[in-house]
């Protein structure tokens, strides 16, 4: 019950202080409540012996709990550094376990979250369900928290209760009953709510709210999910706080004790740079007075700082005096001494800064002094001299006063050693600051040692430099000897200093043996402990020796108690067969009487029968003497039996004392052998711990002996040797350490780099290509791995194993990856070299002669077939890279394996810590104890003087000794077994050692940084200087763009520069496209190399290693794929160049045809059409053109070149590459940064996503800026057409017809020759570009191969010249990097350790919230049900009270029943006896009148006695019959109480107990009884006449058993007023709480209202919260979608880019017919150019020769044409005669007015009979001409023009494939070319449009047309490109398309 009730207390209270902080105070006064009433239950014992016993077991419980708790909490401290062990194993299983454990949880808590939401609104169904039910009922709970709170109260009355009632077993099982008929309710209960949630559902499906409830409790429950995130990641970060500070904390006191150390040190150091500068300042020659006071001030400042250190002994002193009385207070002033070492320690520290200024000063002071004049320098020396020496003097007696300062504190600790065995516990405190200071005091004396030899050796060194001054000034020498000898002084004084140092340092060894001595002691009390704890064992031994005796008594006792038990059945049986007995005589009495009235009714007749009388008597007598034997043999019995009885009730108390004796004697020797077990294993643990800590130390020591032998003698080697030379060795070995830090951050720089491009490409490609499909891939995958998760945990096992057979394997295969690089690399070298052969090709192809077209087809399909080739050898490549990915996947499952074997490592490494952590304390405690030791040791220290001043001359030996015998001795003493030596001495020096390496190993950390951070910065130089080159470069394009832009010919190309600028952009932006796919593949390329290396570190989780394996997958298909696009695009490219070449040198042909033609035309008419400037300005034009095609030609080459050049180059970097990455994989095997490198990925990957992002808004800015720029283009060419200059009508027909054919080709020749020119410069500038960026790459390499081979070359030259001391360095440098690694190692442990006890930590936070969540909603319904529980108790106990009364009174009523009845039983014998006596009298009165009255009278008085015998007998069998009665009714309430007390064991005992004693009470009673009956019947027999003597007697029997009845009913009402008294306790203490718990109920209900609020505001919240979710997931679904759309327009446009590719393959095979063009052209250009020559000599003939004349032939024709006119026509043909002949239009207006047959016949008279030209063109007619009578001769010339321009044969076909060209169906308005005609069109009725420019093709030129002339005469120059020569058509595309439009096109085609 106590259990029960006390664990229902906590709950309660954990549920209340869950609901609020307010209720706290609550749960403390109901929990200490219920433990006083469960006190007052279990104090309240009966026997005042158990009592003792358990008054006697508390104290030695308590004891015991003393005696234990000193050593537990030693215990403790050693368990607590195991458990901290322990727990960084389980934090790396648990690690483990957590990601496991994760995913599961976070399912876990989403259903949590929705079975509470369920629970929520089942609970508040039940609460309504409940209000209805209170309200139904008529007041059945008018205060129902009251009650309820109040109803566990009542529990705790009965274990207060009276001993006698005990009804705690009843109340359990009444418990047990109530708690089923309460889950029963409680089923019922849920029942109805079931029903009343259907009704509710029911109701609910007319409305319209359920989703919105839905969603707000998904809402909400998403909040939580964040609150609880929230709350996770503080508390992460506060644990990541908590471990910092402690971090901070550790280096804050390592840096406090360096900082001591280094004080302590400085210090020394100050003193000797004292002597220094007394002996310096009388050496040096050159001292002012400045410089005297100075050192004055020093002087003084040093004597202020002894003094102060004299003040801070002075206070030492003060607080040893004040300690011996107040040893309480020591802990607090030994902080204070502290704090004042610190102050002085800073004093010190700005001594030394002073000094340092002063000796800064006195070097400058040197060099100004040795200019100064000698009589100067002797008169500042005297001064000096008589100011030095009394410094020196002063700062000596300081040193003295303090030495003697030291010696008085030392002789003080002896008086306090003295006083010490007064006061042992006190002093404890004390001695172990007192040795501190003392091991301070010690270690300054040896610093002291140190430091004086120091001087001594620097003293040498100044003795040299001032020889070397003595030289120098000579006039000086006679000073020198004076300071010389005070120098030789100044050498005595420091020596008896020594002397005293020596002296103090032996007068300190001998305290250290008087500390032995004491240790000794020490020793031997712990040898007497020892004993004492033998001679406990030996009671031991004894008590469990006593317990066994005790054990067998016990035995002994129960066999006599089962024996006693055996007699005690006998005699119960032998008392039953005499019952049986008594019966049967009884029976036989009765015979005999009933037989002996009718012998008396016989003998009435019959007298002389008296001996038959006398026989029936003698048998009477004997059969009384039978009954009065049984009746003894009865009561012998009964008494045998009540002996036997209070003989087991004494064993059973003596065996249950007994009992209790052995258990207490059990528990002390449980306790005893725990405390031996404890005191054991920390004995063991301890030794264990040192002998692993001597191990591990003398292998240390032995080390460092090495090393600091090899350090000795490179001291004295570097001593022997000059300073100058060690600082340039340093120097030197600083700048090759430098160096290799070069290399190393250069080496992982690169990593880093390798790996961040590798990342970008990477994701680059991955977003690019997957897009959508990786959304859901990665929600399958999830799925997967949620499953995978769950089967991995117990996969983990198997795994391990097969990890350890897969390692062995791995070397294989990393051997097979190593082969499969290095056929990689010969596979691309081979490639490069079917590159090469296919360029080789190429040029063979464009040097052969030009072939016609199927020659050209043959060199395609060989093409194709290599193509092919390649493909397939592609392919093989795939596969093998298929290969070298698994063997990828197996080498990540092998560094998962490494990775975990660096963990066992790690965790090696953190347990060799903990113990080294172990030793440093052991030590310490080993120093702790010597110090100890030494003050028993300073007793014997003048016995040890003579020895010590013997072994002198080897002081470190014997100290080592002498160390080395204490440790022996302490460790003797404490393991008995360790035999290992080590000095406290070396101890520290190991610690010091260690402390210098870590401070060694930051400093190279620190230079590494630094050294990054210089690599960093030149880098960046680096692009700086590289980005200023780059500017310089631009700026002389400039400049030469701005000569180009000056010249003469400027207006002339305007038209040109603009359309070649235009296209330029375009070919810019192509070019832009394809650098930056170039430099994505080669990136590709070293990313794919680096792959090996890199992966290994990111496959941390088998998860990301599949992932990373299918984006690999793709990424090389797409790699791949990127190879044949980077070729396809520099061939198109190259196609596009060659276009430009050929259509510039097609205009070229085309403007010398229309020149020559002129030119023919010319001289046949004799009409001076061209001038000579004219032909001047086309042959500038033409060199320019020249001059152009070869800068062409050489670019091109040098393309070809350079493109070479950086394949070889790429091959080369390639294997250097491979070179570096071997020995990155070197180092980075040695130096496993795998952690870093990952960190370095995931950054690089979102910067890549970042990347990608920006990329693809660039792609779309590019796409609009082509847009804009086919806009622009179409608007200039627009421009260009109306811009056409309107034709000057000349005298002649023939003319103008030549002149308008010729001008607007020329026109168009113009504006796209500057075009060229503007292409050219940007070219250039490209090409400078693009030099500068190789030759920059090219520097660069040649820098790292440079810095290579200088490194290699300085490298070689330091090992042959220093071997001998690079050997040593290099031992040095290995030990420095093993504890780097180790450090590295350590570092990266203890933070997967933090991270993992941070991620533990906040899983186990957020479980403990989800369990504290769980564990108050039980608690709420289990309050519930407990208070159902409370008063369905309290109506069960008062029914229970209400059954006792109504028991007792049954009992009561018995009892009366039982006595009326006994009364009447003795009325009925009464009234009997009285008929009896009255036939007696009847018979008496007959005999008397028959006259026998002798015999009468005897026989009535045997009547009477007979009756008087058989109304005692019937008086007995009523008493036997009521006690039977009584006995029968207390055995019913025996057996019902032993039904309830079954369970209790120690109450049932004690109740056996009282009942024994009351049964033995009334068989007593019975006993007494039954001897008074005897007495009775003695007194009947006597007195039979006596009949009120039976009655006072009987009335004194019952007075007896009435008073014993009485007592008995005293005794119980007693009883009964003492347990009303305690009930009216317990009610007052009821109603006090029940008054509490009405307060709490009232302030539990405010809180619900709170909450109830609480809760509104937060359903307000998240509603509100939820509005604005739902519109953020809305605005992320339309971003989504829009996402989703742009990645399937890019995926189109991708599809469309590669078609694309696909197609320019195809143009690349045109190049080659392009090359041959080029070359046919240059050759029909040389042709021409001489063809120019000539005309230009025979135009400059004909100039001369026509001027005045008129063409015969011009006039013949237009006279034929003036009669073949129409005659309504024929004034035009005069009029166009006039305007040749040169006649004005007014002259001939008026002669064609005045009149028109007078000119005619003038004109037909003076031109008669022409006939038709030979010469002159016939126009062929058209179908589309009309009739020649019905049109005018401008309309037919028009249409002449027309049907010239319009293109007569197709356009010539691609080589692959038949292009049609887009426009060949439709009109004019879309022909394939912008034509002269077009022009002429557009001047005329601007409806004519120009066409769009693709930008992959170059358009053709204006000037070149598409048609055969008419003229079939002529040289071949004359004619225009015929079909034998290809011509290309620009096709026309619609301004609207996109480049993306174009390529579709492009591939219709």
């Amino acid at each position: 019950m106590a259990s029960w009730l006390g664990g229902l207390g906590s709950g309660l209270g954990q549920s209340l202080g869950q609901v609020g902080g307010s209720l706290s105070s609550l749960t403390g006064q109901i929990s200490s409540f219920t433990k006083d009433i469960l006190l007052e239950g279990a104090e309240e014992v009966g026997d005042v012996a158990t009592e003792l016993h358990v008054s006697n077991s508390r104290l030695r419980e308590i004891e015991s709990i003393n005696a234990a708790q000193k050593l537990e909490n030693e215990r403790l401290k050693k368990v607590c550094s195991d458990l901290e062990e322990k727990h960084e194993a389980a934090e790396l299983q648990i690690k483990q376990l957590s990601v496991e454990y994760r995913n599961q949880l976070q399912q876990k808590e989403v259903e949590i979250s929705h079975l509470k939401a369920r629970q929520n609104a089942l609970q508040e169904q039940l609460q309504k369900v409940q209000t209805a039910a209170q309200s139904a009922q008529s007041g059945a709970a008018v205060l129902p928290p009251a009650t309820a709170s109040a109803s566990y109260v009542p529990v705790g009355r009965h274990s207060s209760g009276f001993e006698g009632d005990d009804m705690d077993f009843g109340d359990i099982i009444w418990s047990q009953q109530e708690i089923n008929r309460l889950s029963n309710d409680v089923s019922r209960l849920e029942s109805e709510v079931d029903h009343w949630k259907q009704i509710a559902l029911s109701s609910k499906v007319q409305g319209t709210n359920d989703a919105e409830q839905s969603e707000i409790c998904k809402l909400q429950n998403i909040v939580k999910e964040l609150k609880q995130n929230l709350s996770q990641e503080i508390d992460e970060h506060q644990h990541e706080l908590s471990v910092l500070q402690d971090a901070h904390r550790q280096k804050l006191l390592e840096i406090s004790r360096r900082h001591r150390e280094e004080l302590s040190e400085y210090e020394e150091r100050i003193e000797e740079l004292e002597n220094q500068l007394q002996q310096g300042g009388v050496s040096a020659d050159a001292v002012d007075d400045s410089k005297s006071s100075e050192q004055k001030k020093n002087a003084q400042s040093l004597e202020g700082g002894k003094v102060e250190k004299l003040q801070v002994v002075k206070d030492l002193e003060d607080e040893i005096r004040k300690l011996n009385h107040k040893l309480s207070s020591a802990k607090e002033e030994n902080k204070i001494l502290l704090k004042e070492q610190e102050l002085a320690k800073a004093e010190k520290i700005q001594i030394v800064q002073e000094y340092e200024n002063l000796k800064s000063d006195f070097s400058m002071l040197q060099s100004s002094v040795a200019k100064q004049d000698v009589l100067k320098e002797q008169e500042k020396k005297l001064q000096s001299r008589t100011s030095l020496p009394e410094d020196v003097v002063r700062l000596q007696q300081a040193l003295l006063e303090a030495e003697n300062e030291i010696a008085r504190l030392s002789s003080l600790n002896q008086k306090l050693t003295s006083a010490q065995p007064k006061n042992e516990n006190i002093l404890s405190v004390y001695t172990e600051d007192q040795n501190s200071e003392l091991s301070q005091l010690r270690q300054d004396l040896e610093r002291k040692e140190h430091e004086l030899n120091e001087s001594i050796a620097e003293r040498e060194t100044l003795i040299a430099e001032l020889e070397e001054l003595d030289k120098q000034n000579q006039e000086a020498t006679q000073h020198m000897i004076t300071l010389k000898e005070q120098l030789s002084k100044q050498h005595t004084g420091t020596d008896s200093i020594i002397k005293q140092l020596k002296f103090d340092i032996d007068f300190e060894r001998k305290k250290v043996s008087q500390l032995e001595t004491e240790k000794m002691e020490a020793i031997k009390e712990l040898d007497s402990q020892k004993e004492k704890l033998s001679q406990c064992s030996y009671a031991l031994n004894d008590l469990h020796i006593s317990k066994k005796q005790l054990q067998d008594k016990i035995k002994d006792l129960q066999e006599q108690l089962r024996k006693a038990q055996d007699c005690h059945l006998d005699n119960k049986k032998e008392i039953g067969e005499l019952q049986q007995r008594l019966k049967e005589r009884e029976e036989e009495l009765s015979v005999s009487l009933s037989t002996l009235k009718e012998k008396s009714n016989q003998e009435s007749n019959y007298t002389c029968q008296d001996p038959i009388l006398k026989e029936r008597e003698v048998e009477i007598a004997k059969l009384q003497n039978d009954i009065s034997e049984n009746k003894q043999l009865n009561e012998d019995l009964e008494k045998s039996l009540s002996d036997l009885r209070t003989e087991n009730g004494k064993l059973l108390a003596a065996i249950e004392e007994l009992k209790q004796e052995l258990s207490d004697a059990i528990s002390e020797k449980n306790k005893v052998y725990l405390e031996k077990d404890t005191v054991m294993e920390a004995l063991k643990m301890e030794k264990r711990q040192i002998e692993s800590e001597l191990n591990q130390t003398e292998k240390r020591l032995l080390e460092q002996a090495h090393k600091y032998k090899q350090t000795i003698e490179e001291l004295s080697n570097a001593r022997s040797m000059d300073t100058t030379a060690l600082q340039l060795e340093h120097e030197r070995l600083v700048k090759l350490n430098q160096e290799k830090d070069f290399k190393i951050a250069e080496l992982q720089r690169s990593v880093e780099q390798m790996e961040i491009d590798h990342q970008e490409t990477k994701d680059m490609l991955t977003t690019s290509l997957g897009g959508q499909k990786q959304l859901t891939e990665l929600i399958k995958e999830k799925e997967v791995f949620i499953e995978k998760f769950k089967n991995q945990a117990l996969q983990v096992k198997q795994e391990l194993e097969e990890y350890m057979k897969v390692s062995k394997k791995q070397d294989v295969l990393k051997q097979n990856l190593e082969e499969k690089d290095r056929s990689l690399a010969v596979m691309k070298e081979e490639n490069n070299h079917l590159k090469e052969e296919i360029e080789r090709l190429k040029d063979q192809q464009s040097r052969a002669t030009p072939v016609v077209e199927p020659k050209t087809l043959d060199i395609i399909i060989e093409l194709e077939s290599e193509v092919t080739q390649l493909k397939v050898i592609k392919s093989n490549l795939e596969e093998e890279i298929e290969v070298l990915k698994k063997t990828i996947e197996d080498q990540n499952q092998t560094t998962v394996q490494l990775q975990q074997s660096l963990q066992e490592q790690r965790k090696e490494i953190d347990e060799s810590k903990f113990q080294c952590e172990q030793m440093n304390v052991t030590h310490e405690r080993l120093s702790l104890e010597k110090d100890e030791e030494i003050k028993n040791l300073q007793k014997t220290i003048e016995q040890i003087k003579t020895q010590l001043h013997k072994e002198r001359q080897i002081i470190q030996t014997d100290s080592s000794d002498l160390f080395q015998e204490t440790k022996v001795q302490t460790l003797n003493g404490e393991n008995g077994n360790e035999k290992h030596d080590l000095s406290k001495a070396e101890i520290e020096r190991l610690v010091k050692g260690i402390k210098e390496r870590e401070m060694e190993i930051k400093l190279l950390n620190e230079k590494n940084i630094s050294l990054s951070q210089q690599i960093d910065q030149l880098s960046k130089d680096e692009v700086g200087k590289l980005i200023r080159i780059i500017q310089e470069k631009d700026l002389e394009i400039q400049a030469l763009n701005a000569r180009v832009s000056s010249a003469s010919y400027r207006q002339d190309v305007l038209c040109l520069q603009q359309q070649l600028q235009a296209y330029v952009v375009e070919r810019e932006q192509v070019l832009a496209v394809l650098s930056e796919k170039t430099r994505e593949n080669s990136q590709l390329k070293t990313e794919y190399r680096n792959i090996m290396d890199i992966v290994a570190a990111k496959e941390a989780a088998l998860v990301r290693l599949q992932e990373e394996n299918q984006k690999l997958s793709n990424r090389s298909e797409n790699s791949s794929q990127d190879m044949s696009r980077e070729t396809i695009q520099n061939l198109s490219r190259i196609i596009r160049e060659k276009d430009i070449e050929i259509d510039a040198l097609s205009q070229k042909c085309q403007t010398l045809l229309t020149v020559l033609q002129t030119s023919s035309t010319g001289t046949d008419n004799g009409s001076g059409g061209v001038t000579s400037n004219q032909f001047e300005k086309l042959l500038q034009e033409r060199d320019k053109l020249k001059q152009q095609v070869k800068k062409m030609e050489e670019w091109k080459q040098q393309v070809i070149t350079t493109v070479q050049n950086m394949q070889h180059e790429s091959a080369h970097l390639q294997e250097e590459l491979h070179k570096l990455q071997a020995q990155i994989s070197v180092e980075s095997d040695s130096n496993s940064k795998l952690q870093v490198d990952y960190n370095g990925l995931i950054q690089s990957y979102e910067e890549n996503e970042k990347k990608l992002r920006s990329f693809s808004q660039e792609l779309a800015q590019v796409q609009h800026s082509i847009g804009q720029l086919h806009n622009t283009k179409d608007l200039l060419l627009s421009k260009l057409d109306l811009v056409t200059p309107s034709v000057a009508t000349a005298s002649t027909v023939p003319q103008l017809s030549d002149i308008q054919c010729s001008a607007p080709e020329v026109l168009s020749d113009e504006p796209e020759s500057k075009l060229l020119q503007k292409e050219l410069e940007q070219l250039k500038k490209k090409l400078q570009e693009k030099d500068s960026t190789i030759r920059t790459l090219q520097e660069n390499n040649q820098r790292l191969s440079d810095s290579v081979a200088a490194a290699s070359e300085i490298e070689r030259k330091s090992q042959e010249g220093t071997e001998s001391e690079m050997r040593q360095i290099k031992e040095k440098h290995d030990i420095l990097q093993k504890s780097l690694r180790e450090k590295d190692i350590l570092i990266k442990s203890k933070s997967d350790q933090l991270l993992s006890v941070s991620e533990n930590l906040s899983n186990k936070e957020n479980e403990n919230e989800l369990l504290k969540q769980a564990v108050t909603n039980l608690k709420e319904r289990i309050l519930i049900l407990e208070m159902d529980i409370r008063k369905l108790k309290e109506e069960n106990e008062k029914i229970v009270a209400r059954s006792r009364e109504k028991e007792t009174e049954f009992r009561a009523l018995q009892e009366t029943n039982m006595q009326f009845s006994m009364m009447l039983k003795e009325k009925e014998f009464e009234s009997h006896s009285m008929k009896e006596k009255a036939l007696a009298f009847e018979k008496l009165l007959k005999e008397k009148e028959q006259g026998k009255t002798g015999e009468l009278n005897q026989l009535l008085n045997e009547v009477k006695s007979m009756q008087e015998k058989a109304v005692s007998f019937q008086q007995e069998r009523d008493q036997v019959m009521v006690a039977l009665k009584q006995k029968q009714m207390e055995s019913s309430a025996l057996q019902s109480e032993i039904q309830h007390l079954r369970e209790k064991e120690q109450r049932l005992n004690q109740e056996l107990e009282r009942l024994r004693n009351h049964l033995l009470e009334m068989e007593d009673s019975y006993t007494r009884e039954a001897l008074a009956a005897e007495d009775r019947e003695v007194k009947l027999r006597k007195k039979v006449l006596v009949l009120e003597e039976k009655l006072a007697s009987s009335s004194t029997a019952v007075e007896n058993a009435s008073h014993q009845a009485s007592l008995q009913v005293e005794s119980l009402q007693e009883q009964l007023n003492l347990v009303s008294k305690q009930r009216d306790e317990t009610v007052l203490q009821l109603t006090i709480s029940q008054d509490q718990v009405k307060q709490y109920a009232l302030s539990l209900a405010n809180l619900q209202m709170v909450l109830e609020q609480f809760q509104q505001e937060e359903k307000a919240m998240y509603s509100a919260e939820l509005e604005k979710h739902q519109k953020q997931t809305a605005e992320w679904r339309r971003k989504a979608e829009s996402l989703e759309e742009k990645v399937v327009s890019l995926q189109e446009s991708l599809e469309e880019a590669n078609a694309a590719l696909d197609a320019a393959s195809r143009l690349t095979e045109q190049l080659d017919i392009k090359e041959e063009q080029i070359e046919e052209l240059k050759k029909e250009g040389e042709i021409r150019r001489e063809m120019l020559e000539d005309v230009q000599n025979k135009l400059m003939n004909l100039m001369n020769s026509t001027e005045g004349k008129v063409d015969k032939l011009l006039m013949r024709n237009l006279f034929v044409g003036h009669f073949h006119t129409p005659k309504n026509k024929r004034t035009e043909v005069l009029r166009l005669m006039g305007s040749i002949l040169g006649i004005k239009k007014e002259e001939l207006d008026q002669l064609l007015c005045e009149d028109q047959r007078g000119v005619t016949r003038w004109v037909t008279g003076w031109l008669g009979g022409g006939a038709g030209s030979k010469s002159v063109p016939s126009t062929p007619l058209r179908p589309t001409h009309q009739n020649i009578f019905n049109s005018s001769f401008s309309e037919l010339f028009v249409k002449f023009l027309e049907t010239e321009s319009c293109p007569s044969l197709p356009p010539p076909k691609l080589s692959v494939h038949d292009m049609k060209p887009l426009g060949a169906a439709g009109s004019s308005k879309t022909s394939s070319t912008p034509s002269n005609s077009q022009m002429q069109d557009s001047a005329v009725s601007g409806t004519s449009r120009r066409p769009d420019i693709n930008p992959f093709l170059a358009p053709r030129s204006a000037a070149v047309p598409l048609i055969t002339p008419a003229s079939s005469s002529g040289h071949l120059l004359m004619k225009p490109i015929s079909d034998a020569l290809p011509t290309f058509t620009p096709l026309p595309v619609s301004p609207d398309a996109s480049a993306g439009a174009v390529l579709k096109d492009l591939l219709k085609q």
